[in-house]
């Protein structure tokens, strides 16, 4: 037969085209397949210690071969595979394929465990770092943001409701109001639940302990004993880990069935879904400012934005940010079915599923904040095109502050509320139907009710096409924002941003 290419088989985009090497070691098999170990052996040692029939021997046996630099060999996968297409089982394909390697210990590895002993404590390691790593890169992205939103803080632009045309704002104003969301959504990422390891414990096939109660005679003190000594020892090994954050504690379900709780995976996707929205709404917001020459994302000089028109700069990392962010948050949908579904004490519909969903998830949502931070860093903002855009507007902007100042002269609200109303139609049209300019403010200082002696030393006609009267406390907020929130977030997260700058993204 001719030798296979990796041409010729489907290849998920995440791994080829998105997600970062980080992320792709943290959900790979070797990575999986040796936590696993480690399972096996924190167990073992505490079973050892605690005077269950495991040796010293076995322990030293098993210790030598789950902790060898690189772990799992190649040979050793290749081994459980083989038992899988046998078995049909890939927890126990692995238990034979470790026993292989250690025939002293093959007979007490998994004693008295059940698969999901070994799974949902892996996959609560594995979550814990995958959602280390999105927390650090949400920072990222918001240190990104916060840069350009200072270096343009009083850069007075057109604001927008209903995506029409509203009260200015200021171009830093409104790229850290899309800081803050990423920030109000990697608060949730440091909440309890994420900064606390979750463990499942050792538990058995329905939770009850039964299988280690028997092992130890009815002694169930020691049944906790072993279980908080494997723990521990899980916990030392995660810290070990170089995608270990700081996690402030660690912790084990107060009850399970065979597996922890299914409805905790809604918790992560829901929020991995709620951060890639707001990717999703910035990247929108760009896309729609480069349709108004306002913004553009990067674009290298050999970059080619169309295939049949040249002059297209197409946004397509913020494209691909709304793609993938869209795919994370229609994963949500998986964990709920899951979590409700969970017939009794198990049901095994989980697996498959989750096998796809919670991957799947990290690294799309990996590969957009990766995208997001490239975006950030290299934003370009057409000044002169957002000051055009502005002041073609900005006599319809200056009509509440002239308002404002009828009021404040004695003038009757409603009435003048009127005038106003009447002539912003009038000109209004002139723009839309004539294509000429905005005459709006020629036409109020022409009406005579706005030249009443009470009038004179409230309106200024002069400051009334001033950007910045109009722009109220955004450069304010812009920098109270990036001082107080955006700063600190430097320092607390140096070390760990440092470490993603090691792993070059997918771009």
């Amino acid at each position: 037969m001719p030798e296979s290419s990796p041409y010729d088989t489907y290849t998920s985009p995440l791994a080829s085209r998105n997600a970062s090497a980080q992320m792709l070691t943290l959900w790979s098999p070797r990575h999986k397949f040796n936590i696993w170990r480690r399972i096996w052996l924190a167990v073992a040692e505490a079973q050892h210690e605690l005077g269950l029939p495991v040796g010293k021997e076995q322990v030293e046996e098993l210790r030598a071969v789950v902790t060898r630099p690189g772990g799992i060999t190649d040979a050793e996968m290749k081994a459980a595979e083989k038992y899988e297409r046998e078995l049909r089982h890939d927890v126990m394909a692995h238990v034979h394929a470790l026993g292989d390697s250690c025939p002293k210990a093959k007979g007490i590895i998994h004693l008295g465990m059940t698969s999901q002993d070994v799974v949902c404590n892996a996959d609560a390691i594995v979550l814990t770092q995958a959602t280390d790593i999105i927390r650090a890169k949400s920072v990222r992205a918001e240190l990104s943001l916060g840069r350009a939103a200072l270096a343009h803080a009083s850069t007075p632009c057109l604001g927008f409701t209903h995506y029409q045309p509203a009260q200015p704002v200021t171009v830093g104003r409104r790229i850290a109001g899309w800081a803050y969301e990423v920030h109000l959504c990697q608060q949730r990422l440091c909440a309890t639940e994420y900064r606390n390891v979750f463990f499942k414990g050792i538990r058995g096939a329905t939770g009850t302990q039964a299988s280690f109660v028997e092992l130890v005679s009815g002694d169930t003190a020691k049944v906790d004993r072993v279980e908080q000594k494997v723990m521990s020892n899980l916990a030392a090994y995660l810290r070990e880990s170089p995608f270990w954050a700081g996690t402030s504690g660690f912790n084990t379900h107060v009850l399970t069935t065979q597996n922890y709780p299914r409805v905790v995976d809604t918790f992560i996707l829901a929020d991995l879904a709620s951060t890639a929205s707001i990717l999703h709404k910035i990247a929108t917001d760009i896309r729609l400012l480069a349709n108004r020459k306002e913004l553009d994302e990067p674009f290298e000089d050999k970059q080619i934005g169309s295939s049949a028109m040249p002059y297209k700069r197409n946004p397509m990392r913020c494209e691909r940010i709304c793609g993938l962010t869209r795919f994370v948050m229609n994963l949500v949908g998986n964990a709920y079915d899951t979590a409700a579904t969970q017939w009794l004490e198990r049901t095994l519909d989980d697996s498959s599923n989750r096998r796809l969903s919670l991957p799947e998830a990290f690294l799309a949502l990996d590969g957009a904040l990766d995208l997001m931070h490239n975006v950030a860093s290299g934003l370009v903002v057409h000044e002169a095109t957002v000051r055009k855009n502005l002041m073609a507007e900005l006599p319809f902007m200056a009509t509440e502050n002239l308002l404002m100042a009828c009021v404040k002269a004695g003038g009757d609200r409603q009435a003048y509320h009127e005038h106003i109303r009447a002539h912003a139609q009038a000109a209004g049209l002139r723009v839309k139907q004539e294509g000429l300019d905005n005459d709006l403010i020629d036409r109020l200082k022409a009406d005579p009710a706005f030249h009443t002696p009470a009038l004179k030393s409230e309106l200024d006609w002069s400051g009334a096409m001033n950007p910045m009267n109009y722009i109220g406390r955004s450069v304010e907020q812009t920098e109270r924002f990036i001082n107080e929130v955006v700063e600190p977030l430097r320092a607390q997260y140096g070390d760990a941003i440092a470490k993603l700058e090691a792993s070059g993204p997918k771009v």
